[in-house]
Order: structure tokens, then C-alpha cells, then sequence
């Protein structure tokens, strides 16, 4: 089988492509003892090796600019030591090196754990970014500005700061590494003679970082043991399910023959809706794919499913836009805030505030803040019974409050602690239904939403998708635009979504 071969690429079509069809939603399961208990153990976030490069990055950029300045005080007296040139040359200089590591592979897991045995390979990069930098400096007829001793210097402590940098950060990271700091944590799906030679072909990789934390498949013991390769068959693919939804799993690799076709479907349409990277294996394939068609773990080669969304420097970046903009969300809205709180106290008894167990990240349940509209004895918690036009259990302030969603204010809140973001799909309450039907029993997929955090104002949101469910449709197509966010994440496409938010809610006549 070629990469061309029809059967092959329909496989591959059809993995990614699970939105436009039926797509299975795995009941909940309970976990036995030993696979909730491994699972508790993986609760808390590991640092990724991506995190660990990108601020080495940082860190020798900053590096490199202070010592060429550093020695441009102390060997060049003429003239003032910070005169723009210097510093020019400098960051460009830096940018370059950092560039040239980059492209030279150096900031691999594999790299930063073997300094010395990568010498060259520094060298080389350092050598090309300062030969490219002399070179310009030549070709713009400006080198001969430059101190020739200052530039060797550079060349020479620049080299030394990066290899001692190094030298530091591989001690750091093998320490990380058998103390479970820095570990990317992997579920075997799929048992075996096939998983077995996965699992002895990962653990053969020197300065691995993937951690394996167990193997779940629906076949029985006498075709998937219960141990393969020292580790435990925990469940089966339902069980997954509940599994990933209580550690904090990085990737699922699944170790089945890709001519398994069927089955290699089945489990991916049940997959799907986890935030982790899906991996086939493609170790025992005898395929002829191009060496981009692959990833690796080391040298074992696998074929790229799903990708988990906003991850890594991603994830930070949308954190940082969370708070920034929650700061300022609530110094702009304080006096409307305060406001609110008073008309509230004033039209009905009852607190100024409403608390309700809705689905987070993962699936998780988190507590999001509203104000109250309702009076205080016909709350709804579970909001089984939706909200409809006329509504006899909302207030007179509540009325105002959620046509104008001035009641969402306090969820900026949620966003500035980290349980909510600002933009991203709205969360739902734990038992909210459409015609006495569960929104996840109306959805196939329905929980794909949840594979990044809910947002206080969303895509679907000011697409026109708001306010009461009173059909099927509504949360189909509510769900479709909080896929379609998913897949096309940006900070542009936040900033889009948060800046428009006002200026559609305003229009909204479905909000009661």
C-alpha cells in the first residue's frame, strides 16, 4: 500500500472528517480501582518539551544581546558605549543565531539533552548567523564601522555562553525528565504483539520525554492481554473516555494496522472529542509515505490524526489575552456592575449573584457567576426548564439584564481566575436539555466543544445563536459554529469575536 493508494487516502479522508458525519458519543463509565487510581496521579500538568524550548529561545536571545553589549563597554571606549548601532547589530545578530539554531534542529528534545555531543551543530549555527550578519554589514558598506576585536570577542563569548547555557539546561531537563516534570504522557490504544513492539520501540529512544501511562482496548484478554510490556490494560475504549477526562493526557497513540480500516474508524469517531493529540502508529506499516507525512517519537515514526487545539505557547498566549482583557472588562464595567448589584437588591430579595455547575474544559464542571434575574425561590441550578419569551420567574431587573447580557458581567471573573476564557464556545449547564433531551444526546460530538475552554461570549454567540434552545436545530448548529471556532483559533479571531460581541448582543432578539 502507497501513500496514493485510493483505500489508504479514503482512511485518511475519512478520519478527518468526522464533523460532516454521524459521530459516536460514548456513554460515561466508571473506572475500576486501579485505572482511577493511575489516573489520579496525572491530575496535575506536566511542561512540555515545546515550553522548555521556546523560553531556551528566549533565554539565549537575551543572553547573546548581553554579552555583545557587555563586551562592547568594556573593549570599545570611543564614543557612548549604547549608540544605536551597536545595538542594532547586536539584536540582529541574536535574531539570526536564534533563527540558525532553530533551523539546525538545536532546540530538539533529543539536542538539549546531549550538548557536548552536539558541539558541531552549535558551532556551525553560531558561525552561520554572524557569517550572515558580516556579510550584510559588508554588502551595506557599514562593517568597517565596527570594532574587529569587539566582533571577535562576541564571536568567541557568544559561542562559550550558548555551550554553558546548554551544558546547565541538559543537567536541568534529565532531571525533569526522571522526575516527571517535563513529560509528554501518552495512552496506548489497541493490544498486543502490536503494542508491545510500539512500546519497546518508544522506551529504546534515548532522552525520551513520552511517558506511558497505560493501554486501553475493547478486546477481550485472550486477544489483548491484561499486561503488555509491563503495563496494564486499564479498560476499554469508553473507559478511555472517563480516564482522559481525569488525568491530564498529552497524546493517544493508536496502535492498530491502518488496513484495520473499520476499526481503526470506530475508535477515532469516539476519540475525537478529547483535547490530546491522536497519533496512528505507523511502525509496522509497510508504507511508502514522505518523510512530512510522519512525526516522530524519537525515530519511531507515526501519522498525524487530530492535534490537540491551543496548545503549548498557544495556550499561553490566549491566557495572557484572558487576563489582560478581563482587567480591563472589569474596570471599564464596574460602574454598570455596581449599578446592577443595587437594582437587583432593590427588586427582589434573594442574593445579588447566581452560581451555577455548568461544563468546562475536558468536561469538567466548573461554577460560572451570573447575576441573578430570576427571584431567588424559582432559580433554576440545573436549568432543566429553559427560559422562554415572558418568562414568570424573571424579575423586572432580570428582564433588562439578560436582553442586554449586563447579567454575564461577573463571569469577566471567571475569566481573570482561569475557569472560563473570554472568547470561546459557551458553556452549558450539567443537565440542560432541548425538549427534555439532553444537549449531548441531541449532538453527536456534542462534548468536541469542550476540548478548549468555554468562553464568557463566543462565535455562535454573535453569529445570531443565542438565547432560547427550543429545538434540536438550535444546539446542532450552536455546536457546529463552536466547532468551526475550534478549528480556526487565532488571537485574531478572538480579538474579532471580542470586539463585535457588543455590537451583535445589542441586535440579539432571542435573549429572554
Amino acid at each position: 500500500m502507497t501513500e496514493n493508494d485510493p483505500a489508504l487516502r479514503y482512511t485518511l479522508e475519512a478520519v478527518r472528517s468526522f464533523r460532516d458525519g454521524e459521530i459516536a458519543t460514548a456513554p460515561r463509565r466508571e473506572l475500576n480501582d486501579m485505572a482511577r487510581q493511575i489516573a489520579q496521579q496525572y491530575r496535575g500538568d506536566g511542561l512540555s518539551s515545546n515550553m522548555v524550548s521556546g523560553l531556551l529561545r528566549i533565554a539565549e536571545f537575551l543572553l547573546l544581546c548581553a554579552v555583545g553589549l557587555g563586551i562592547r563597554a568594556v573593549y570599545v571606549g570611543k564614543g557612548p558605549w549604547l549608540a544605536w548601532e551597536y545595538p542594532a547589530v547586536i539584536v540582529s545578530g541574536s535574531l539570526l543565531a536564534v533563527a540558525f539554531l532553530n533551523i539546525a534542529e538545536a532546540y530538539q528534545f533529543r539536542i538539549l539533552s546531549r550538548p557536548l555531543q552536539n558541539i558541531a551543530r552549535l558551532g556551525l549555527a553560531w558561525i552561520a548567523a554572524l557569517g550572515a550578519l558580516a556579510t550584510m554589514g559588508f554588502l551595506l558598506k557599514w562593517s568597517e564601522d565596527f570594532s574587529r576585536v569587539w566582533f571577535g570577542s562576541w564571536f568567541l563569548g557568544g559561542f562559550t555562553a550558548i555551550l554553558l547555557v546548554r551544558i546547565i539546561v541538559s543537567h536541568f531537563v534529565k532531571r525533569w525528565v526522571r522526575n516527571g516534570v517535563i513529560e509528554r504522557r501518552a495512552v496506548i490504544v489497541g493490544g498486543g504483539p502490536a503494542a508491545e513492539m510500539l512500546i519497546r520501540s518508544i522506551e529504546a529512544q534515548p532522552y525520551n520525554d513520552i511517558r506511558i501511562c497505560g493501554i486501553f482496548d475493547d478486546r477481550d484478554d485472550r486477544r489483548s492481554p491484561a499486561i503488555v510490556a509491563g503495563y496494564p490494560k486499564l479498560g476499554n475504549i469508553n473507559e478511555l473516555l472517563e480516564f482522559a477526562r481525569i488525568a491530564h493526557i498529552d497524546m493517544l497513540i493508536v496502535s492498530l494496522p491502518l488496513t484495520a480500516e473499520s476499526r481503526v474508524l470506530t475508535l477515532l469517531k469516539k476519540l475525537w472529542i478529547l483535547p490530546v493529540d491522536i497519533r496512528l502508529s505507523a511502525h509496522t506499516h509497510n508504507l511508502h509515505f514522505r518523510p512530512r507525512s510522519y512525526s516522530f517519537i524519537g525515530q519511531v515514526p507515526m501519522l498525524d490524526i487530530f492535534d490537540k487545539p491551543i496548545n503549548d505557547w498557544d495556550s499561553v498566549a490566549k491566557r495572557i489575552f484572558d487576563i489582560v482583557f478581563s482587567l480591563f472588562g472589569i474596570l471599564l464595567f464596574s460602574p454598570i456592575m455596581i449599578a446592577t448589584a443595587i437594582a437587583i437588591k432593590l427588586d427582589s430579595k434573594g442574593p445579588i449573584l447566581f452560581r451555577q455547575k455548568r461544563h468546562g474544559f475536558n468536561n469538567e464542571e466548573i461554577e460560572v457567576l451570573k447575576f441573578r434575574s430570576m427571584f431567588s425561590e424559582q432559580c433554576d441550578p440545573t436549568a432543566k426548564q429553559a427560559v422562554t419569551k415572558n418568562d414568570p420567574r424573571v424579575t423586572r431587573v432580570g428582564r433588562f439584564i439578560r436582553k442586554t447580557s449586563i447579567d454575564e458581567l461577573p463571569q469577566f471573573f471567571n475569566a481573570l481566575f482561569g475557569s472560563l476564557s473570554l472568547v470561546g464556545p459557551r458553556p452549558h449547564a450539567i443537565s440542560a436539555q432541548s425538549h427534555d433531551t439532553l444537549f449531548y444526546e441531541v449532538v453527536d460530538g456534542y462534548f468536541a466543544r469542550h476540548r478548549v475552554k468555554p468562553g464568557v461570549t463566543g462565535w455562535a454567540q454573535i453569529s445570531g445563536w443565542r438565547g432560547e434552545i427550543d429545538s434540536s436545530d438550535k444546539i446542532r448548529m450552536r455546536t457546529e459554529y463552536d466547532l468551526d471556532y475550534i478549528e480556526n483559533w487565532s488571537i485574531w479571531f478572538d480579538l474579532k469575536i471580542l470586539f463585535l460581541t457588543p455590537i451583535r448582543l445589542l441586535r440579539s432578539e432571542n435573549a429572554y
